[in-house]
């Protein structure tokens, strides 16, 4: 989602920016467009780090002999990188 949303602030960013030619006596438009397409950068770097932590993945398999009942006993553990974004 977030990769979507760099993408869609740098398109709105350079619409504003180099397409609307509308001056505004109490915002400047270009300045808002270029600061929407540097927000819209740094929101799709900050994806594609997400997207590659997320799928780091650590698999432990450990295997034992129950003492009581001499049986194998295999166990599996997988985790991931939580990035604590909620997504």
């Amino acid at each position: 989602m977030s990769i979507g949303t760099g993408i869609v602030l740098f398109v709105i960013g350079a619409i504003l920016a180099f397409a609307v030619n509308v001056e505004v006596e109490w915002i400047n438009l270009d300045l808002v467009g270029y600061i929407l397409m540097g927000a819209g950068v740094l929101v799709f770097l900050f994806g594609i780090v997400l997207l590659a932590r997320r799928r780091q993945t650590e698999t432990v398999t450990r295997s034992s002999i129950d003492p009581a009942t001499q049986e194998r006993v295999d166990r599996r553990s997988t985790s991931t990188t939580d990035d604590g974004a909620g997504l």
